[in-house]
């Protein structure tokens, strides 16, 4: 039996100023201070077949020195998905990508779990929670 094989349709990507003021209220907001603002995009995509809402992405050490770019990094809203939440919703997504920033913004990346820190539902609430505090 042949399966369809699903359209593909070009990854569309665009800036989202939108989400980028929300990141630095969060950065200032839960005292961040490992982040640096200016090192820190958003971008909004149209056009993935990823089930996540959000991801991140890192500059790699080997980019940095062979480019002389400082570690940067970019969080990519998925727009089909993204945008289809509350507002409420939006913000925790946006503090579980900045939790993958380790306390060194050095362009790496944190797992979901590791030997020192934990990134779950759990601790998002935790954060969120000093949010409303």
């Amino acid at each position: 039996m042949f399966r369809r094989k699903k359209k593909q349709t070009k990854l569309e990507l665009f800036p989202a100023q939108d989400v980028l003021k929300h990141v630095y209220n969060l950065i200032h907001e839960l005292d961040l201070t490992h982040i640096s603002k200016k090192d820190i995009f958003c971008m909004r995509s149209k056009g993935s077949n990823a089930r996540a809402y959000a991801r991140i992405w890192g500059l790699s050490r080997i980019f940095q020195v062979a480019a002389g770019m400082r570690p940067t990094y970019v969080i990519e809203v998925l727009s089909e998905r993204f945008d289809k939440l509350s507002h409420e919703q939006q913000i925790k997504v946006l503090i579980h990508e900045l939790m993958h920033i380790p306390k060194t913004f050095s362009g790496a990346l944190l797992s979901h779990r590791g030997k020192y820190h934990r990134i779950d539902h759990g601790e998002v609430e935790k954060m969120f929670k000093r949010l409303k505090n």
